[in-house]
């Protein structure tokens, strides 16, 4: 039976100036500058300068010739058009629009540098065909991670050409010959073994280093040297010659290739700066390259003069749409943009204040356990709020530069009724690790025993999850010759 209801919701919606702020906020200054120069480039009311520099170029106008640079409704609308002009100016090309430019690299490809390699080899058309497939088929490392079973099933399905699986396998291995050494590898094994049987001249080390590989992969991956030494009946020392070799290898062929500059430099960018004056912090937002922004001073005159005139043609009311809707969108930007900066340094501040020892000593004893309810509580901001500004964002101290999430951590009472940072104990279990005999690594009891003897009450668990935190492999997998 159908029935209609009467019923009130209180539903909290966000307008699209909120959703526009939250998604400054949790921007770090790097994307920030990007975002800026998006807006920048989409937005003709938006421009750069400020307040100032507006006047003076005011005053400078009113100096010139005005018919020079009046400005001339007629640069916008076209009365032979339908359409207005402004719909047809640079910035509004689409992404798939001819004018769009295509961008291009110097350098050649992964795949390039192998299909130049395999165009030297004497193949038949066959093989040259599956050897370009079976490049297009790698991926960045530089490994063929689809069985070849697949690989032929494709072949019959998109190209009507039906291989067998060991005429694939023949043209693999003519991929696995070109450079870099290791290529077309399926697994980590096989591209090791690629590479170590390609190494000359064929030292004692090498050879038992490509039996390693190929009879006892399982036993080296999980460090059980004791098995591999006595399987092989060699001397520890020997071991140790054998595995140097192999640590040579590179388990990613592919991935010098493809590096790029933004990958291998990956400067971090602080976007606070944090400094001491007379023993006082004084805090301040990284701005250097965020530009002033201000509302373009002809678009604002011209939605003056469409507003003004009362008798408007249908093109010039949607040119006063138009520029009214870009306007408002600039203003909304900006206001974004100075929101951000005020719920950045309010809740930077009170960081700072929460952990004023720490940061004026940069001694990881000092700092208090604190979560992120407490600096909610204190500067009135949602807990998700304070999360956005914890979230990818750096601090850069006289002792260095640190993610302000790292400033966060839960705490525990010690032995003495003290409460400490959890960060604190990590720092002792990092330390303890970096100390620890390699030959033989403290295992999680072991570790355990040494923090409960410094007086932090830590169950073996806790420290499992606080190593694996650390990204600390189990004491095993630490294990050194």
């Amino acid at each position: 039976m159908l029935e209609q209801k009467l019923q009130q919701k209180l539903l909290q919606k966000l307008t699209p100036q909120q959703i526009q702020t939250i998604k400054l906020l949790e921007l770090p200054t790097l994307l920030l500058e990007q975002r800026i120069k998006k807006e920048l480039e989409e937005n003709p009311t938006l421009e750069e300068g400020n307040e100032a520099d507006e006047l003076d170029n005011n005053f400078e106008e009113e100096s010139d010739d005005s018919n020079d640079d009046e400005f001339d409704l007629s640069d916008y609308l076209d009365d032979d058009d339908d359409i207005p002009e402004y719909r047809l100016q640079a910035n509004n090309y689409s992404k798939d629009d001819k004018h769009t430019e295509i961008p291009y690299s110097e350098s050649s490809s992964f795949q390039e540098h192998l299909t130049s390699q395999l165009g030297l080899r004497p193949l038949s058309e066959e093989e040259q065909f599956l050897g370009l497939y079976l490049i297009g088929n790698l991926d960045e490392d530089g490994y063929l991670r689809r069985d070849l079973e697949a690989v032929a099933d494709d072949l019959a399905f998109t190209h009507n050409w039906f291989i067998d699986v060991p005429k694939l396998e023949e043209v693999l291995k003519i991929i696995q010959d070109l450079e870099p050494v290791g290529v077309g590898a399926r697994n980590l094994q096989e591209c090791l073994l690629i590479q170590i049987k390609a190494r000359s001249p064929k030292s004692e080390s090498v050879e038992i280093a490509q039996l390693i590989l190929e009879d006892y992969f399982n036993e080296f991956t999980k460090k059980h040297y004791d098995k591999i030494v006595r399987q092989l009946s060699i001397e520890e020392e020997t071991l140790k010659a054998a595995i140097d070799e192999i640590v040579k290898l590179n388990p990613k062929p592919g991935g010098a290739h493809n590096e790029t500059p933004a990958k291998t430099l990956q400067a971090i960018i602080p976007d606070f700066i944090l400094d001491i004056e007379d023993g006082e912090l004084r805090l301040s937002l990284n701005q250097r390259n965020l530009p002033d922004l201000r509302i373009s001073k002809t678009y604002q005159e011209m939605l003056e003069s469409l507003a003004g005139n009362k008798s408007k043609t249908r093109q010039e009311k949607e040119t006063l749409n138009y520029v009214k809707q870009k306007i408002d969108s600039a203003r909304w930007f900006m206001d974004a943009i100075r929101q951000r900066q005020l719920t950045l340094l309010g809740t930077m501040q009170e960081i700072l204040h929460f952990q004023e020892e720490y940061f004026k000593e940069g001694d990881d004893t000092k700092l208090k356990p604190m979560i992120l309810k407490d600096i909610a509580d204190k500067t009135g901001q949602d807990i998700s709020t304070i999360s956005r500004v914890a979230n990818s964002k750096y601090i850069q101290t006289h002792f260095g530069i640190f993610p302000l999430k790292s400033f966060f951590s839960e705490g525990m009472m010690t032995d003495s009724g003290e409460e400490v940072s959890t960060r604190e104990i990590k720092k002792i279990l990092q330390d303890c690790v970096d100390n620890e005999n390699k030959r033989k690594p403290l295992t999680d009891d072991k570790l355990a025993d040494i923090l409960n003897e410094k007086g932090y009450p830590i169950a073996r668990r806790t420290v499992a999850k606080y190593r694996e935190q650390l990204d600390i492999p189990v004491a095993r997998l630490r294990k050194e010759l």
